[in-house]
């Protein structure tokens, strides 16, 4: 099978399409034909040699297809159902990949939206649980108009919960559309959260890792209330929890993302396409940050 992989750290030249082993399906997994994959941060992360330092790495956590095998032990899933979810592997961008989580894809849903949905519901739900986000609560996300943000505004608000999301100005208006409270970012959002929420914040979610988490706690009254997924030092420095995914995942989330979406309200937003032979392309694109909305690659 094809698959984008490096060989070496670097730029977005290093990257390759490269034929490898066909990979199989282990108990409770499932093997899928690969239609389209997500591109993550991650995966420039990685290329450039600020994650894993193993070489060679193949690319991608994250796509949906077709299932084409499966695993021993696996059931409510059959060949030749269409399917989105992650591969524990690292190794979704490729002809083939074998996925530890899943989630029927509806209908309604093209496979490259399906594809832009894993990692973000999965991050987002995560979030929302280690911070004990319930019904009657009122949350801030710092970065609410992302993949990441977007996703915990559209399950937060399922949840029942008020939300108030700071984003730039050009994002309000989908923000209001999802259900939230849109602030700007920049000076005086502090006011601006006040006078939208003058009772107070009862949690807050850091998305963007934008040095914010002293006014987040200043939100809450309390860093136990703040749970960040992208500032690790100001974790540390404030006693704020870092959600990485290392007390397990939650999984759940593909499935309630499907469910959500066959109602029209759960979606992650594409900004652009590529063929899988285009993967450096996109790392260029997405490391830019020029397109605004997820990346995905075609495969087949």
């Amino acid at each position: 099978m094809k698959a984008a992989r490096f060989s070496r750290f670097g730029g977005p030249d290093v990257l390759e399409i490269v034929d490898l082993p066909a990979p199989h399906a282990g108990p409770g997994e499932i093997r899928i034909e690969v239609r389209a994959a997500g591109v993550n941060a991650s995966d420039w992360k990685k290329r450039q040699g600020l994650m894993d330092q193993e070489l060679p790495q193949t690319l991608g956590y994250e796509a949906a297809g077709v299932v084409d095998e499966l695993g021993a032990g696996v059931s409510g899933v059959a060949l030749g159902d269409r399917v989105f979810g992650a591969s524990a592997y690292g190794a979704a961008q490729a002809e083939l990949s074998v996925l530890s989580y899943w989630a029927k894809t509806p209908e309604s849903l093209a496979d490259t939206d399906a594809a832009a949905i894993p990692a973000a519901a999965e991050t987002a739900a995560r979030a929302l649980d280690t911070l004990d986000v319930a019904s009657g609560t009122t949350l801030f996300i710092n970065g609410a108009s992302g993949s990441i943000g977007s996703a915990a505004v559209q399950f937060a608000v399922a949840r029942g919960v008020r939300v108030i999301g700071s984003a730039s100005p050009a994002t309000h208006e989908r923000l209001r559309s999802l259900g939230a409270d849109p602030v700007a970012y920049g000076d005086g959002m502090s006011a601006r959260v006040h006078a939208l929420a003058p009772t107070g914040i009862d949690r807050a979610l850091d998305v963007a890792g934008n040095g914010v988490l002293p006014e987040l706690i200043e939100f809450t009254g309390s860093p136990e209330r703040v749970v960040t997924i992208a500032d690790f030092v100001g974790a540390r420095d404030n006693g704020v929890r870092f959600s990485r995914g290392d007390d397990g995942r939650a999984t759940y989330a593909l499935a309630q993302a499907a469910t959500l979406a066959t109602e029209d309200r759960f979606s992650i937003p594409v900004g652009a396409t590529f063929d899988m032979s285009e993967v450096a392309e996109a790392h260029r694109v997405g490391e830019s940050g020029a397109v605004r909305g997820k990346l995905v690659l075609t495969v087949q």
